[in-house]
């Protein structure tokens, strides 16, 4: 397999919504024990990423007939997969090999770090839960995704569990600072699904695929978002109260005002036009990294 068309199939760009999280949850991690397990960190973090690999090429050969209708639909460069497996350029068993391996891999991260580097007994627990996640949101029999919890299930795997992961590896404890930091993190998150759902909404309902968007409708999805939206910043005050350092306001400010922009544009039916839908995918994954990063921020400034 060419590494141009592997690139793609990994959408390598989007590894960012995981490993952002991950990082919060250990400089938290750091800050509470003024220590750092390098070693912890980096395996960690290889199994972070490969949950989220786990999930895309999942994706790629189960999604592949919505992934076929939304190419000629409304797709654009946030949906419908990457186009590699539509497009004949790699073959759907060459990605489940793929997957195959990327779940194998994660289970030897998940074991060594239990095992030999001693993080703690929930370790495994924790790995299986994102496995499962990534594994079945689109896999069946289960196909998590249609079932109306997927977004629920993507919100925890890639903002509860990355924030507390990369925190208990470390402690080999849970704490409520980064639980009640995960919370901004996975709603912002759940946007990101969601507005992703509306460039395959035509391609998702003939195919069946019974998403939120699909169950709910568009003019449902945007209140929707706007919802989330709006959860996004009184979790993040929540967090400030538990203890995440203030400074953070600082950077999370002109977030939040990007994302009130954003909801506004979609509650006035910006996702009819296909450029501007676009854009506000873009712009979702800009605010998601933007709440992260000011956590990060916040964390890294105050000693």
């Amino acid at each position: 397999m060419k590494a141009g068309y592997l690139f793609l199939l990994s959408r390598v760009p989007f590894l960012s919504v995981m490993i952002l999280p991950y990082l919060l949850g250990a400089l938290l991690a750091a800050r509470s024990l003024r220590i750092f397990k390098w070693p912890v960190f980096f395996l960690g973090l290889s199994g972070a990423v490969l949950v989220q690999l786990i999930a895309h090429y999942s994706g790629e050969v189960y999604d592949l007939k919505e992934d076929r209708l939304s190419a000629g639909l409304e797709k654009n460069s946030f949906s419908g997969g990457s186009q590699v497996v539509v497009k004949n350029l790699v073959l759907p068993g060459q990605v489940k090999n793929l997957l195959h391996a990327a779940v194998l891999l994660a289970l030897t991260c998940g074991l060594i770090l239990q095992f030999y580097l001693k993080t703690g007994i929930w370790t495994l627990t924790l790995g299986f839960s994102g496995i499962a996640c990534a594994y079945f949101y689109s896999r069946p029999p289960l196909r998590l995704v249609s079932r109306g919890i997927g977004e629920a299930l993507i919100a925890y795997a890639f903002g509860w569990l990355s924030v507390n992961s990369g925190f208990y590896l470390q402690t080999s404890y849970f704490s409520n600072l980064p639980f009640l930091v995960s919370l901004p993190v996975a709603l912002s998150v759940v946007n990101i699904i969601l507005i992703n759902e509306f460039p395959d909404y035509p391609a998702d309902c003939l195919a069946v695929k019974r998403n939120l968007l699909v169950r709910a409708g568009k003019k449902k999805g945007a209140d929707f978002y706007f919802l989330f939206a709006l959860l996004t910043p009184a979790a993040f005050l929540a967090a400030l109260a538990g203890g995440l350092p203030l400074v953070s306001v600082v950077f999370y400010l002109p977030v939040m005002v990007f994302s009130m922009f954003l909801s506004a544009r979609i509650l006035k039916g910006g996702y009819n036009n296909r450029g501007e839908l676009e854009r506000l995918c873009a712009g979702t994954i800009l605010v998601n990294l933007g709440t992260t990063l000011s956590c990060i921020l916040g964390v890294f400034l105050v000693k």
